[in-house]
């Protein structure tokens, strides 16, 4: 009898799942309401304000369809710039406020391109950054991980979205988010990189809230810098060069190494140069980490947050340092 019940229940619960996959398509997405339910797992509303935030420039990081702790401080950053109460909760006045930003829909269409199946791909990628620095190229794994990227949604979502789709064959048409920013802000004053709420949040003249985006900042161990710096240069597709003195738990070697570059390079797409010596901001190689992780001192974005940032920023421009770390959680890369 406890057998059948647990055949039963599992049953249902697939049953469940298939259900809820079945609702996760275009129509229910770009059509879908305020719902101030407790969400458990991936909803279309959570996910249509997730995209809605995203091209405001509050980013919740990885786009995934779930109301996480990176979600939660994007509608918090979102609420406290519109004037409203900043809980950090899906509210109806902030629902509506959200809609209001953009009337495109949240969901689109896009046609795989040659290039996109055609790579290079980098397949295996080892985990040891010694080793890292043996290939030529820390390329993306595959076309799904490169579409996922560039859309800022998780890959499982993005093969739950195209169920069937094995993203190899250019001219197939696939559903993604529509995350189309626009031209960068104008008038970026300074950038204020929060350490205890690990957030970085892009400011004008007045301190207007332009763009803000989930971090990972430093760790009790190598602690992000204090106070003031400025932004030197930005280097894009860089190169990533090890220095035996960073000393980084897990690395072995007493010798110095260079990595070449690519998006999966331990610093990502794009690298933002500061005045301080060793310290930057820049992208990373995995983008479902971030604001969940601490680094090796510098601040680490998604690649896609990263590279929006290197169009606001200039040389010159003011990076201030604020607040603590916070919390024990796991750390990262550099």
């Amino acid at each position: 009898m406890t057998r059948l019940l647990l055949v039963a229940a599992v049953v249902l619960a697939m049953a469940c799942d298939v259900s809820a996959a079945a609702k996760l398509d275009v129509a229910a997405v770009n059509n879908a309401q305020f719902d101030d339910s407790e969400a458990k797992g991936v909803s279309a509303t959570v996910l249509k304000a997730q995209i809605l935030l995203d091209r405001a420039r509050f980013s919740p990081g990885l786009i995934d369809g779930r109301a996480a702790e990176n979600f939660a401080k994007a509608v918090r950053a979102f609420q406290a710039a519109n004037g409203l109460p900043a809980d950090g909760k899906l509210t109806r006045q902030t629902w509506d406020k959200l809609v209001a930003t953009s009337p495109s829909p949240a969901l689109e269409t896009y046609e795989l391109t040659r290039k996109d199946v055609r790579g290079p791909f980098t397949r295996r990628i080892p985990a040891r950054m010694e080793k890292m620095a043996r290939l030529r190229r820390l390329g993306y794994h595959n076309a799904a991980e490169k579409i996922a990227e560039r859309f800022h949604v998780s890959q499982q979502l993005l093969q739950r979205l195209n169920r069937g789709v094995g993203f190899r064959k250019a001219g197939q048409k696939v559903l993604v988010p529509a995350v189309t920013r626009g031209d960068p802000p104008a008038g970026v004053a300074e950038v204020e990189v929060d350490k205890g709420a690990r957030q970085l949040r892009v400011l004008d003249p007045s301190g207007k809230v332009l763009a803000v985006y989930p971090a990972s900042i430093g760790s009790q161990e190598k602690p992000a810098p204090s106070g003031q710096a400025e932004v030197k240069r930005v280097v894009h597709n860089p190169t990533y060069h090890y220095d035996p003195d960073f000393a980084f738990k897990g690395v072995r070697t007493k010798r110095p190494f260079t990595i070449a570059a690519g998006p999966n390079n331990p610093v990502g797409s794009v690298w933002i140069d500061l005045s301080i010596e060793s310290y930057g901001i820049h992208g990373t190689p995995d983008p479902s980490k971030i604001g969940k992780t601490f680094s090796h001192g510098c601040i680490r974005l998604t690649n896609w947050d990263a590279e929006d940032l290197a169009s606001e920023v200039h040389e010159g421009t003011k990076v201030i340092f604020t607040g603590e770390a916070v919390g024990s959680i796991t750390q990262g890369s550099p």
